[in-house]
C-alpha cells in the first residue's frame, strides 16, 4: 500500500467514499442504529486484539522516547497512547448512546402552502462526504465516525498515527460490523497512511469532499484553515472569557471562574481570559487567585492593574503572578494558564472581547439583569452564559447529545456541532400541475402600487 504515491492513494479512497454517499443518504434510520450497535459489540468482541495492538503502539512510543531525560514527558506520552479495557467499554457505550439518538435525516423543519396550493417544505438531508482529521485518540476518532454515520454522511477519517496499530484493528472491526449491517462499502473510510501529506491531500479534493472537520490543537486547525479547498464545518478555535461584573455575588463568581478554568484546563471552552470590574477586584481577587495558584496550579498572567494590587494589604504575597504580555490577550491557551485583566466597567469588558474576538465562549457573572442582557446581545461568541461556567458550552450539557466539535464560525452552524448540524436542508415542493405565470409589467405608477398590494 505504501508503494502507491500518497496523492493517488487518497484520491482512490475519496472516490470510493463518494460512491457510497448516495446509497448511505437513503438508508433507513433503523439500519444505521443496528449498525452502530453492531459496531459497539464488535469492539468488545475484538477487545484482546485491540489491546494487543495498543500495546505495540505504546512500545513504539517508548522506543521513540528512549533516552529522553524528562521522565515525566515519557510517562505522559505513554499514558496518552494507552488504552484500557475500561476505555474500550466506555467507547462501546458511547457508540450505543449515539445509536439511540433521534435520526435527523428526513425531518421536516418547516412547511407552508402557497396561494396556488403548492406545498413547500424544508427537509434535513446529509451533507455528503466529510473528512475528519483527528489528532486525538481512538475514542474521539470512533465518535467522529459514528456521528457521521448516524447523520447519513460518509466519513473519511485521518486518525493520528501514535495509534497506528490500534487504529488498524479498530478500523477493520468497525468496517466489518457496519458492512455486515447493510452499510455501503466506503461509508466508513479510514486513511491508513501515516505521512503528513495524506492529510494535506484530503484538503485538496473539493470535488469529492463536501466539508472538513479538524479535531485537534491549534497547529492542526491552522493548517486546515490555510490549506482546505472545501468548507471547514467546525473547529474549536477562539478565546473563552469570564467577565465578573461590579454587581456580582463573590462566592458564586469564584466558583464559576475556578470551574471555567480548572475543571478541564485543556478543553477548548476552558476560560482563557478573566475580566474583573475594578470595583470588585480588591474583594474578589485575593481569594480567587489563591485558589487558582495554590489549589489548581493555574498560572495567572496579570495586567498592570492586577500587578499593582500584588503586595498590597488587600492582595499580599502574590509575587507569583506573571505580568501579561500583549499576545496573551486573545490567546486560546488550552493549558493551565489564564490571563487576568481588571477593567473599568462593562463597556471596557465588551470592548476587550470585541477587539480580540470572536469568542469561543463568554460568561458574565452579575446580579444586574440589564447588564446580563446587554452582555448576551453584544458579545460575539458561539455561546454566552449568564452566571454559569464556560465549560457548559457543550452539546451534552445543552441536552443535544454528543457533538463533533464547537464551531466559532458564523457559516452553516455555530456552537456545538451535533447530529442536526451535520445535516443541511433542501426544499421539497409538492404540486398538482402548477406552472409559473409571467409577472405583469406595470405601465403606470398606479399599476405598480396595485401590483405591490397584491
Amino acid at each position: 500500500m505504501r508503494e502507491v504515491p500518497v496523492r493517488l492513494y487518497i484520491e482512490k479512497l475519496a472516490k470510493r467514499a463518494r460512491e457510497a454517499a448516495r446509497p448511505l443518504s437513503s438508508i433507513d434510520g433503523e439500519i444505521k442504529t443496528k449498525a452502530l450497535m453492531a459496531m459497539a459489540d464488535r469492539l468488545l468482541e475484538r477487545e484482546e486484539q485491540i489491546l494487543e495492538a495498543n500495546r505495540q503502539d505504546v512500545e513504539t512510543i517508548g522506543t521513540a522516547l528512549k533516552g529522553e531525560p524528562n521522565k515525566e514527558r515519557v510517562r505522559e506520552a505513554v499514558d496518552r497512547v494507552s488504552l484500557t479495557r475500561e476505555d474500550l467499554r466506555d467507547i462501546a457505550e458511547g457508540l450505543r448512546g449515539i445509536a439511540d439518538l433521534p435520526d435527523p435525516v428526513g425531518e421536516v423543519t418547516h412547511m407552508w402552502t402557497r396561494p396556488n396550493s403548492m406545498q413547500v417544505s424544508k427537509i434535513r438531508v446529509p451533507i455528503g462526504v466529510i473528512a475528519v482529521i483527528c489528532d486525538f485518540g481512538p475514542a474521539v476518532a470512533i465518535e467522529s465516525l459514528a456521528l457521521c454515520l448516524k447523520s447519513g454522511n460518509v466519513c473519511i477519517l485521518r486518525p493520528h498515527f501514535d495509534w497506528e496499530q490500534t487504529n488498524s484493528v479498530v478500523g477493520t472491526a468497525l468496517r466489518e460490523a457496519a458492512e455486515e449491517s447493510a452499510i455501503p462499502e466506503g461509508a466508513l473510510t479510514i486513511v491508513e497512511r501515516p505521512e503528513r501529506e495524506a492529510a494535506l491531500e484530503l484538503l485538496r479534493l473539493p470535488k469529492l469532499i463536501e466539508a472538513v472537520i479538524p479535531r485537534g490543537g491549534p497547529g492542526l486547525r491552522k493548517v486546515v484553515t490555510e490549506q482546505a479547498k472545501m468548507p471547514i464545518l467546525c473547529h474549536d478555535g477562539g478565546t473563552s472569557y469570564v467577565y465578573v461584573d461590579g454587581d456580582a455575588d463573590l462566592p458564586l463568581a469564584q466558583n464559576i471562574v475556578v470551574n471555567s478554568k480548572a475543571q478541564h484546563t485543556t478543553a477548548s471552552n476552558s476560560a482563557d481570559t478573566l475580566l474583573v470590574h475594578q470595583g470588585i477586584s480588591r474583594a474578589l481577587l485575593p481569594g480567587l487567585v489563591r485558589r487558582l495558584l495554590d489549589d489548581y496550579k493555574v498560572e495567572v498572567r496579570g495586567c498592570p492593574k492586577t500587578m499593582a494590587l500584588t503586595g498590597t494589604p488587600a492582595f499580599p504575597n502574590y509575587k507569583s503572578i506573571i505580568p501579561a504580555k500583549d499576545d496573551d490577550w486573545g490567546q486560546q491557551f488550552l493549558s493551565s494558564v489564564i490571563a487576568l485583566q481588571v477593567v473599568t466597567d462593562l463597556d471596557e469588558a465588551l470592548t476587550h472581547i470585541a477587539r480580540y474576538g470572536p469568542a469561543h465562549t463568554a460568561a458574565i457573572v452579575t446580579r444586574d439583569y440589564a447588564a446580563a442582557m446587554r452582555f448576551t446581545r453584544e458579545v460575539d461568541a458561539s455561546a454566552v452564559t449568564v452566571n454559569a461556567s464556560t465549560r457548559l458550552n457543550d452539546a451534552e450539557e445543552f441536552g443535544l447529545g454528543v457533538h463533533i466539535g464547537i464551531s466559532t464560525m458564523r457559516i452553516h452552524a455555530r456552537g456545538p456541532i451535533g447530529l442536526e448540524e451535520l445535516t443541511c436542508q433542501k426544499y421539497v415542493v409538492l404540486g398538482t400541475g402548477q406552472l409559473r405565470q409571467p409577472h405583469p409589467i406595470p405601465t403606470t405608477y398606479e399599476d405598480a402600487i396595485m401590483l405591490k398590494k397584491h
